[in-house]
Parts: structure tokens; sequence; C-alpha cells
């Protein structure tokens, strides 16, 4: 069987409408969904970006103890994010729907690589 690369390009789509309907997909995008909902979250984020850019300022005027102060009030307010179930769900559901997308990728890979070499 031949295929074109519009007709490629519809495989694909529909390879994509049914992983968006899979469990692991759902529950990504539903913690996703918390997160970016989650005004605590985006305050902390928000924080954590002003420091970092004060940190990169820091560094550059060579005033190495107020980057160090910096660098250290901005792993603890990563470790305040990270300690949030909401956080701690969203990086569950991530590396679930990570692994199922690399388990189908390989699988495609797989399939390709037999078939080219003339087993399938």
């Amino acid at each position: 069987m031949t295929y074109q690369r519009d007709e490629l390009m519809k495989e694909v789509q529909k390879i994509r409408q049914t992983l968006s309907q899979t469990d692991e997909i759902k529950a990504y995008q539903a913690a996703e969904q918390r997160i970016d909902q989650n005004t605590k979250i985006a305050q902390k984020v928000s924080q954590i970006k002003a420091l970092q850019k004060q940190a990169v300022n820091l560094e550059h005027y060579g005033k190495y103890q107020a980057l160090k102060q910096t660098e250290t009030e901005i792993d603890r307010l990563q470790k305040e994010v990270d300690m949030l179930p909401v956080v701690a769900e969203f990086r569950r559901t991530q590396t679930e729907a990570n692994d199922l997308l690399q388990t189908l990728t390989k699988e495609i890979e797989d399939k390709v690589v037999r078939h080219l070499d003339g087993d399938e």
C-alpha cells in the first residue's frame, strides 16, 4: 500500500484524535487546567520569574552575595510550588502521558523500520 503525504497527515490526525481520548491524556489536560487556574501557583511563578531576572542582573553586576540570597529565595519558592498536591498530580499525569507517547512513537518507529527492511 502506498500513501501520499496528505493521506499520511489524515492518519496522523486520526492518531491525534484517538490519543486525545485516552485516560492518560485526559488526566494530563485536566491537571494542566487546574495548574493554569491556580492563583497561588501563578503568584509563586511570577515571583520566581521576577527573582530570576533579578539574579541575572546581580550576576551581571558582580553582586555575588546578593545573587546567592536571590538564588536561595528562588529555590525556596520552587520547593513550595513543588510541594503543592496539584503540582504533584500534574507531574504524575505528565509522566504517564509522556510514557504513552513514547511507547506509541517507539511502536511506530519499529513498524516503519520492519516495513522498510521488508520484514512486514
